[in-house]
């Protein structure tokens, strides 16, 4: 079994030739967090990273067009859709810190392993969910304690 002590310190700066989630799936855990997977989930968070920062100004253009509307039902309908629209902006804000730190991670080599224990999350969870900092049993422990005792 990979432990976070056997992960590869090489520079993930370097570019090689990206990966499909089909074969990083194939690979063994022996190449768990190798250079070829940090290359790839960085690339998929730089991506996601980008997507999120156009929403984000998609939405600031957007909110800036004053539209004045006389029928106080058409106002309405207008603002009900721009505080939808805020609301799912301040989801991708705080999803895109998630993916700062995640991208900070590889950076620092500490990316794919959980925080709790130190094992490895996952290349499938990690596929699900690139922002994970925890293994499936530990999100499940911490999302039970969460139930149980409030946050």
């Amino acid at each position: 079994m990979a432990t976070k002590s056997s992960k590869s310190t090489a520079a993930v700066n370097e570019a090689p030739v990206l990966l499909t989630e089909e074969e990083i799936l194939k690979m063994g855990e022996k190449d768990y967090m190798n250079d070829a997977q940090l290359a790839f989930f960085k690339a998929r968070l730089q991506q996601l990273e980008k997507d999120l920062l156009k929403n984000a100004d998609e939405t600031t253009e957007h909110l800036r067009e004053t539209v004045l509307v006389p029928d106080p039902a058409d106002r309405a309908t207008i603002e009900e859709e721009h505080s939808l629209e805020l609301r799912t902006r301040d989801r991708e804000r705080k999803l895109l810190r998630k993916v700062q730190q995640s991208i900070a991670a590889i950076d620092a080599g500490d990316y794919g392993w959980c925080e709790e224990t130190g094992e490895p999350i996952g290349v499938p969870r990690l596929l699900a969910r690139p922002t994970a900092t925890l293994s499936l049993e530990a999100q499940q422990r911490r999302e039970l304690k969460q139930k149980l005792y409030g946050d």
